[in-house]
């Protein structure tokens, strides 16, 4: 990648990324249908959260990068559904919470991860082989579905129908993961034809890495400085 290439994608991620950070938190009408809601609303607000969630489809995009086939895809994708659902159901109906702004800070470090392997930097930079993808898959769903459930509880639930309410959430979370990622899936199994592809994949995954510290600054700092 040229000097010009990757100055355009510095100043691309500086721009876009406040935006994307923006629509990314708990707002107060989202509280407002889950008060005024039965259990669809959890669904429509689990599923906006995941259409919003630029950090889970950023590292969902980076493992869609790294497979060639559509069972792969089916595969992973569904490693990935199965870790998060765990912790986001298990860790909210137990009550076991953490700083929001840490756990975002790690599931920056999953985008990061992603975007430093699609390009070699194990074998390039640490000269060793990459851990095992379909692992590490699991092992960042489980991370993000935390992140997921600490999203959920700075909602007022209440009591009646918590489970429910829980299975409700993630099932739009399901939903939502699944329309957002048709577009992702559908342009990058076309582009893979195209002479382009090559230069397309190293620009893409540059801006993985890019995003992926530029978001994990901006949660340190949330974190050290209440933003």
């Amino acid at each position: 990648m040229d000097r010009s290439k990757l100055r355009l994608l510095v100043t691309s991620v500086f721009f876009v990324c406040p935006l994307l950070l923006a629509a990314h938190g708990v707002s107060s009408s989202d509280q407002e249908v889950l008060n005024n809601g039965g259990l669809l609303s959890y669904i429509y607000v689990g599923a906006k959260h995941m259409v919003t969630g630029y950090d889970h489809l950023l590292f969902l995009a980076g493992v869609i990068f790294y497979l060639s086939g559509f069972k792969d895809i089916v595969r992973f994708i569904t490693v990935f559904t199965v870790g998060h659902s765990i912790t986001l159901i298990g860790a909210t109906y137990l009550g076991i919470a953490a700083n929001e702004h840490l756990i975002d800070a790690v599931i920056a470090l999953s985008v990061l991860y992603k975007g430093f392997e699609n390009l070699g930097g194990f074998e390039k930079h640490l000269k060793i082989k990459s851990p095992n993808l379909l692992l590490m898959v699991f092992i960042f769903g489980l991370i993000h579905g935390f992140g997921l459930s600490t999203r959920l509880q700075s909602f007022e639930v209440g009591t009646v129908q918590f489970l429910a309410k829980i299975i409700s959430f993630n099932v739009g979370v399901e939903l939502g993961q699944i329309l957002a990622l048709i577009p992702i899936v559908f342009i990058i199994t076309k582009w893979q034809s195209k002479k382009s592809y090559d230069a397309f994949y190293k620009a893409a995954n540059y801006y993985l890495v890019i995003a992926g510290i530029g978001l994990f600054i901006y949660q340190i700092y949330g974190y050290l400085y209440g933003h």
